[in-house]
């Protein structure tokens, strides 16, 4: 079991595809594919049975957490995945996650049965659980995800998120990813995720294009598709 933790300002950004375009065009100066620079990944939200988690997320309060589920491509039993717990206040994201195999991560967080290994994180995920009773499945969201980071500064990270898919018929990783469009085919959302201050070829580059800072949540636009 590996366990890691992030502390980063994320921000995002919804872009049609001719803001894409130029954006990309210009950032490739700077930018410089991740590691894994292309992905699929599918994650299990888990919520309340009234969906409290999300409903409070949608009204925007200044400090808001979220349990969920994530695997990069279609996993089997033995796959590693990742379990995550994200807090986040004002702009500052706290993640912290844990590496198991897919069936002890459901085993755990469906079936109620202890971690394989005690840590930290699994017992901020245990509290949370608590807090929380009653967690269960809620949506599944799959994304391709391209991914880059700072030439200079490797801790700046932009990715790219497209093909946005949520489901709720099945709530399982390792079925290959379909449902309803999050957003239209032609919108990208752009995250860009720092640990320092803000580039300032970056800021001129946004400004350049048009592109605005928005709070779009993946899960709180699928959450509202879902009662209409």
């Amino acid at each position: 079991m590996a366990d890691n933790t992030f502390k980063r300002y994320e921000l995002k950004y919804m872009l049609d595809r001719e803001q894409y375009e130029q954006i990309m065009s210009e950032m490739i100066r700077y930018m410089q594919p991740d590691r894994f620079a292309h992905s699929q990944i599918i994650n299990i939200y888990f919520d309340t049975p009234s969906r409290r988690l999300i409903r409070d997320s949608i009204e925007k309060p200044v400090y808001k957490e979220k349990l969920r589920l994530r695997s990069y491509g279609v996993p089997d039993d033995d796959s590693e995945v990742f379990i995550e717990l994200k807090k986040k206040y004002k702009s500052v994201v706290y993640k912290r996650r844990l590496e198991v195999h897919e069936q002890e991560a459901m085993d755990y967080l469906v079936g109620g049965q202890p971690l394989h290994e005690d840590c930290q994180i699994g017992r901020e995920i245990d509290y949370f659980m608590q807090v929380y009773k009653d967690l269960e499945p809620a949506v599944v969201l799959s994304y391709e995800r391209d991914s880059y980071k700072g030439i200079d500064d490797p801790e700046l990270r932009i990715t790219f998120d497209y093909n946005i898919l949520w489901q709720n018929d099945d709530l399982t990783l390792q079925k290959e990813p379909y449902g309803h469009k999050v957003i239209p085919e032609y919108k990208v959302l752009m995250e860009i995720k720092m640990s320092g201050g803000f580039p300032l070829w970056l800021s001129h580059l946004l400004t350049k294009y048009g592109a605005y800072k928005t709070s779009f949540s993946k899960y709180g636009e699928a959450y509202k598709q879902m009662v209409g």
